[in-house]
């Protein structure tokens, strides 16, 4: 996974609830893991903007509600600095569901905006976003 070019602040951990911002059937998500992260022995692990998270659909379409997904948060409230100093902070924490393991959505769009940090990281979910900050 590539790096981020921003000093991020660990912002979720285990069981955090989230919207889920693209068109995919899901509304609310629940964080079950975090995929590709270390952590210390017997420290659990938690999530920041652009990482890589498995979540529970919670509330949603029928047929998508209990199931599990991967998914990439985009949006997260908690501030967090870049590299030219600025610090941003998005109103809400939010999440896109993937489809596989290459990172390609599972949405068509998504509503709201995404963070740089996203679209360097993941560009194929960056092309289905209407505005990056």
């Amino acid at each position: 996974m590539k790096a981020v070019s921003a000093r991020t602040t660990q912002a979720f951990n285990i069981g955090a609830k989230m919207i889920s911002a693209d068109n995919s059937g899901a509304k609310v998500v629940k964080i079950v893991s975090v995929k590709r992260s270390k952590a210390k022995k017997g420290k659990q692990v938690s999530a920041r903007i652009a990482d890589w998270v498995k979540v529970s659909v919670k509330k949603g379409v029928p047929d998508m509600k209990g199931k599990v997904f991967d998914a990439v948060i985009i949006r997260q409230k908690k501030s967090y600095r870049r590299l030219n100093g600025e610090r941003i902070a998005f109103e809400d924490n939010a999440v896109a569901i993937l489809k596989d393991e290459k990172g390609n959505p599972k949405g068509t769009q998504i509503k709201g905006p995404i963070a740089r940090e996203v679209m360097e990281r993941w560009p194929s979910v960056a092309k289905i976003a209407s505005i990056v900050y």
